[in-house]
């Protein structure tokens, strides 16, 4: 039986496209929802999705009449409800609170409609709680969703003898065939931990055979990596073949770290590619403080402040403004760029090398427009902690860094490695495991 799904604002801000995904079933939006998205083109970080739902719900709008029900592609039927009984609901619920007429609506549609299923799906956890509240079958948006606890690591381990492990050592590299992984063919691009004993050897799998790298062993703005899983980011990221590598760690796994050195290894001293760009999403960790006094530099400053700390630690100086001496003179020289993820829509970057940081906060959707922008010859850099999100609508699944590195894992010309040994301190490592 054909279901209808009822949809809060929240989940045509995440997907604008999310309509089209409920094949066979009933699509409703609340009439409320419309007057959120009008608001919402109004704010900074949800103007664009805000317009985009619009310029959606226009084109459908053209194709029949929302009130009545328009077909849609996918045997999808879409309408817009304008019924809401607010006296159905409880008097504890606000009456200036846009979810609570959501779920009026709701209650009125299931009252119309006794013998079907009505879904809410809704991607804020509070409106879900309230929903199951009232009995009201209430999910997430799943259609990007991805499983975060099976996200591959971007490395394999494996123990193999003594007579494999001295091959392995004096040739550089071993068959699959040798190992016997019992029939798992190893994703493109993925490392390996060869277990012997107490020694470890590792490798780089391609063409059927795991051989030893050596771009990870390098010295890059004076920095090298310090565990395995640093060596493998390190190989990636020095790799020109490889054109979108994703970084996962926690706090102080050094991804940012390591992205920028190498970045500035391979920009300035390499002159590999033409320019280097690193951006950030502007979210607030709690609170927002409001508007920041200043130009736009002066405003940026404090979202752009671990940047600068970075640069200061790759610099080696006693001097506190080392860092932003160097930036301000690789950008007078037209090398670097450091802006926030609002600017880069729309531009086509060519030889550049882009750091996406705390990619974490950013929605499938986002990551789709972000690495669209990709010109020739550009590499294109993700780091972020999908344990450390500030965005109130994603998690560790729903999060765009987490949809990229599962979705094109096994592509030929993109890496991923998930950093694990914090090395930033023995305070930050312990913080990490046991907080």
């Amino acid at each position: 039986m054909r279901k209808i799904f009822v949809l809060d604002t929240n989940v045509l801000i995440h997907d604008p496209y999310c309509i089209r995904n409920f094949r066979g079933n009933d699509v409703v939006l609340p009439i409320f929802v419309l007057e959120e998205i009008d608001k919402l083109k109004r704010n900074q970080n949800s103007a664009i999705q805000a317009r985009m739902v619009s310029r959606v719900l226009d084109k459908i709008r053209k194709q029949g009449q929302m009130a009545k029900g328009v077909l849609l592609e996918n045997d999808i039927l879409f309408r817009v409800e304008i019924k809401n009984d607010f006296s159905k609901l409880p008097e504890a619920f606000r009456k200036d609170v846009v979810d609570n007429y959501i779920l009026a609506a709701t209650l009125s549609i299931i009252e119309d409609n006794p013998d079907r299923r009505i879904i809410v799906v809704t991607k804020d956890i509070n409106m879900r709680i309230k929903a199951d509240a009232l009995d009201i079958e209430v999910q997430d948006y799943i259609t990007d969703k991805v499983d975060y606890s099976e996200l591959y690591d971007g490395f394999y381990v494996t123990e193999i003898s003594g007579e494999q492990a001295g091959r392995y050592d004096k040739y550089g590299s071993i068959s699959l065939e040798e190992l016997n992984l019992g029939g798992m063919i190893p994703l493109v691009n993925s490392f390996f931990k060869l277990n012997v004993g107490n020694k470890t050897f590792t490798g780089r799998y391609e063409n059927g055979k795991i051989r030893k790298f050596l771009l990870g062993d390098s010295s890059v703005w004076g920095l090298r990596a310090r565990n395995d899983e640093q060596r493998f980011a390190m190989d990636l990221l020095l790799d020109d073949n490889i054109k979108v590598v994703t970084l996962v760690g926690g706090a102080g796994t050094g991804k940012t770290l390591l992205a920028v050195a190498t970045g500035l290894e391979q920009v300035v001293e390499r002159r590999k590619y033409k320019k280097l760009l690193i951006a950030r999403p502007i979210v607030p960790m709690g609170k927002d403080l409001g508007y920041l006094p200043g130009d736009e530099k002066e405003k940026l400053r404090p979202w752009m402040q671990p940047i600068f700390d970075n640069i200061d630690f790759l610099c080696e100086s006693r001097d506190e403004r080392a860092g932003e001496k160097v930036v301000e003179t690789l950008e007078s020289m037209g090398i670097l760029k450091i802006e926030p993820l609002t600017y880069i829509r729309g531009r086509s970057i060519p030889r550049g090398y882009i750091i996406i940081d705390e990619a974490q906060n950013l929605t499938p959707l986002e990551i789709k427009t972000i690495i669209t922008r990709v010109g020739e010859d550009t590499k294109i850099v993700f780091t972020g902690d999908p344990q450390q999100i500030d965005n109130p609508y994603l998690d560790a699944s729903t999060n765009g860094l987490t949809y990229l590195a599962d979705r094109l894992k096994g592509q030929d010309i993109v890496g991923h490695i998930t950093l694990q040994k914090g090395e930033r301190s023995r305070v930050a490592e312990i913080a990490v495991a046991l907080l």
